[in-house]
């Protein structure tokens, strides 16, 4: 198993170039399941999940070849779509269920293992099999396997979310584009990433309105040919150097980042003292200006400030001046870094969903520490950035699944960070 050696480190200066975003590109590479074309896909990052899609693309009869050199990947449908996904890739990725919902408009039927993934929570698919069932699908769970049939099609239904799950708002339009009428999803997420998918899905011929609105209206058409997207930037890895760029006190220019996405990470790290500056070639992010203060967050879907950067954002808090909350509304489970933090000198106290940080600029220090899921690895490794002493992240598959070359983009900005073979 790889790990992170991570030492003490100057403030970061330099330009890093953001990769195309994670949790927009496996939705749009699972949709490729509805095309009856060549689906082109640029801008996509290299990363674990990545492959685990692809392989699960392959195993369901697509050709697929990818050049990671220019980032594309480029999808042909197979002659007949197979409906069954293989039980030991969806238990790497919780991404894999986005299939379902295209392998059911496209072939009636789909089986799959529960997806696994990072530990942060209840995460159940009930709010998915909902909305499927509303458009007329029957769904069997049991023994950790779904099947689902459609054998007549799917048709269009009203379908009302009870809590804005980006997951099932994606994998119920998806399986809408196909269906027999209108769908219209009622408290949707409101993610740029659905928005992402949406214009990919209008793109291939679906007709889709509202995305990016928490009601979204999808009119079912026959059939979805290919097309050519590129992915938008990945906005959690924009709000992870901005963190970087704030806690080692450094200057880092951030480059094809799109602000909008990133407004409530913008406006806490002002509120610390850090200075923000939308440029021409990016978002400048500077932490060297004066003193960073404490500031309170508070996770919500978007537009508010995203559970992805909790993680990161407690870290920079433990190096501020004063005391703050940190509240997590959306996993039950997202303080598992808290701990590890605190190996590291950090004096987190943790009472249900709310964590009370003090601020510390010399507590931290260098320690064992793991990698408990992909934003809290990122996390420990900003920590390591400003301990005093040597930090040692374990457990960096987690890391490896949501960021491109994490390590060597923050060499470039000075971090003294190498990746070795446990």
């Amino acid at each position: 198993m790889a790990k992170y050696i991570v030492e003490q480190s100057g403030p970061l200066r330099g330009e890093v170039t953001i990769s195309g975003s994670k949790n927009a590109v496996l939705p749009i590479l699972a949709a490729t399941v509805l095309s009856e074309g060549v689906c082109e896909i640029n801008d996509v990052p290299h990363l674990l999940d990545v492959e685990v899609m692809i392989q699960i693309l392959r195993s369901l009869g697509a050709d697929v070849s990818e050049d990671w050199d220019s980032h594309t990947v480029v999808v042909t449908p197979g002659q007949s779509t197979v409906s069954e996904v293989p039980h030991d890739l969806v238990k790497k990725m919780r991404a894999s269920i986005f299939v379902m919902g295209p392998l059911l408009a496209r072939t009636g039927s789909a089986v799959i293992a529960l997806p696994g993934g990072c530990s942060i929570g209840n995460r159940p698919i009930d709010l998915h099999n909902k909305g499927l069932r509303l458009l007329g699908a029957r769904i069997l769970t049991g023994d950790g396997i779904v099947e689902a049939s459609a054998p007549n099609g799917l048709r269009g239904s009203l379908v009302y979310l009870d809590f804005p799950s980006v997951g099932a708002t994606e994998n119920i339009m998806m399986a809408a584009t196909l269906a027999q009428g209108t769908t219209t999803i009622e408290n949707a997420a409101e993610e740029p990433e659905i928005v992402d998918l949406a214009n990919f899905l209008n793109k291939m011929g679906a007709r889709i309105k509202g995305a990016g609105t928490d009601t979204i209206r999808i009119e079912g058409v026959q059939h979805l040919h290919g097309t050519r997207h590129a992915v938008i930037p990945d906005r959690i890895e924009t709000g992870t150097f901005m963190v970087a760029a704030a806690i080692s006190r450094g200057d880092v220019l951030i480059k094809n980042s799109v602000p909008d996405h990133v407004r409530p990470v913008i406006a806490k790290l002002l509120e610390c003292g850090a200075v923000v500056n939308d440029e021409v070639d990016g978002l400048r992010v500077r932490g060297d200006v004066k003193d960073l203060v404490a500031t309170d967050i508070k996770t919500l879907p978007y537009p508010g400030f995203p559970t992805d950067m909790q993680a990161l954002f407690m870290a920079l808090l433990t190096t501020v001046d004063g005391t703050s909350a940190v509240i997590e509304t959306v996993f039950e489970n997202r303080f598992m870094h808290a701990a590890e933090l605190s190996r590291m000198g950090a004096n987190i106290r943790v009472d249900g969903r709310t964590a009370i940080v003090p601020g510390n600029k010399h507590q931290l220090v260098g320690a064992r520490v793991i990698s408990t899921d992909l934003r809290a690895g990122a996390a420990l490794v900003l920590a390591g950035l400003v301990a005093k002493g040597r930090t040692e992240v374990s457990e960096i598959y987690h890391i490896e699944r949501g960021y491109e070359g994490f390590h060597d983009k923050l060499s470039a900005l000075g971090a003294k960070i190498e990746r070795v073979e446990d």
